[in-house]
């Protein structure tokens, strides 16, 4: 197996380039309640990727099989 020495700094054009190769999701689920009422209730899913990127992993998990069924008139 090679070892590979690699920069300790990176520039913001491979940072990105990572983040849209690898993808980034941010999964946020928050609830405000004062006294057993609920106040607010906020549900957030974040996605960072190329196109490509996503879809490969929706097509993996069944998210574009709705997308790709043409519209019947």
């Amino acid at each position: 197996m090679a070892v590979e020495k690699v920069n300790s700094s990176s520039s913001l054009a491979e940072v990105v380039d990572r983040i849209l190769d690898k993808g980034i999701v941010v999964d946020a689920w928050v609830r405000v309640s004062l006294v057993g009422i609920e106040l607010l209730s906020i549900e957030a899913r974040v996605v960072v990727a190329s196109v490509e990127t996503y879809l490969k992993y929706a097509e993996a998990v069944g998210l574009t099989t709705s997308a790709a069924v043409p519209a019947s008139s």
